[in-house]
């Protein structure tokens, strides 16, 4: 009877004090968030224009007027070539007579795809890794932080162009390439927060508790590094898109979708990139106008998740 009177309470109270504590934890990690989109108009810029992005690039087809390969001619037939900003054309022609205001607007689609989809894969990915080797220490931090050692002493344009020479060029390469080398900064971060996480008292009481390894893990560790995650993975979207737009630019793109990176590319390799500003400004310019926003996104999650920053 005794054994049993003193167990219980072991048993049930961290865990639903712990339980309890996370989702306030989560509540006003998110009413902190908010907050902070009314006090800093920067940051309410970032979301508004984030948004607007995000929904030119799901009706990307059904707002890009013309298709991005279709020529334009004029009523005596002759290409539309290099043709200035006009009604019909607001961000003009290139040199065969391709409307680039379409082109850009279906660019969108593909900088978000792979923004995203990398984002959430190296996320995913350093973030395990970084709760598994902050958790457990020893052998398994050291093995884990070699690893990480290693992918950090491979340079990122040399393993894409080696990676479209084996591979044929492609959105999913750019997004395999990305997430490959991307991982290891978020996993090193995470792991030095669970390092502190793992040594509180709680952690120590869901042990005696009977809890095993992989309930500590996501149950009791994950939520106290989410505001983390999502900070980190606010700047690998950014990176992503950087990334992406970069080894377009270099030729090394999915031949078959349009991006901004391609359209400069295509403009630079032509030879009009000084002539035919209107070719250069608009895709220039989405690539600046996303990754801002992106960034005062973040800059406002790094104000939720540093209480220094929120003193400020």
């Amino acid at each position: 009877m005794d054994t049993k009177h003193t167990e219980t309470p072991v048993q049930s109270g961290p865990t639903k004090k712990k339980s309890a504590h996370n989702r306030r934890n989560s509540q006003s990690f998110f009413a902190l968030f908010l907050n902070n989109l009314k006090s800093d108009k920067l940051a309410l810029f970032g979301v508004v224009l984030l948004i607007f992005f995000i929904f030119v690039g799901i009706f990307s087809e059904s707002l890009a007027p013309h298709g991005p390969r279709d020529r334009h001619y004029t009523e005596d037939r002759q290409i539309k070539r290099l043709e200035s900003p006009s009604a019909a054309h607001p961000f003009g022609t290139t040199d065969v007579g391709r409307d680039i205001f379409s082109q850009v607007i279906l660019g969108t689609r593909t900088a978000l795809l792979v923004g995203f989809l990398a984002a959430l894969l190296v996320t995913f990915v350093g973030s395990v890794l970084g709760i598994i080797s902050g958790y457990f220490g020893g052998i398994v931090d050291t093995v884990l932080m070699r690893i990480v050692d290693f992918f950090y002493a491979i340079p990122f344009i040399p393993f894409v162009i080696v990676l479209a020479a084996v591979l044929k060029p492609s959105i999913w390469n750019v997004i395999l390439a990305v997430s490959l080398l991307s991982w290891r900064t978020v996993a090193r971060i995470v792991r030095s927060q669970v390092l502190s996480i793992s040594k509180r008292p709680y952690i120590k009481a869901a042990r005696v508790a009977g809890a095993g390894h992989k309930r500590i893990m996501f149950k009791y560790i994950l939520p106290n590094v989410v505001p983390l995650v999502l900070l980190e993975m606010a700047f690998m979207v950014n990176w992503a898109i950087m990334a992406e737009a970069s080894i377009a630019f270099l030729g090394f793109g999915d031949p078959n979708l349009t991006s901004w990176g391609q359209i400069l590319h295509i403009n630079f390799v032509s030879g009009y990139s000084r002539v035919a500003w209107w070719w250069t400004v608009p895709p220039g310019l989405a690539i600046v106008l996303l990754l801002v926003s992106i960034f005062f996104v973040a800059r406002s999650l790094e104000a939720v998740v540093d209480p220094r920053l929120r003193k400020r």
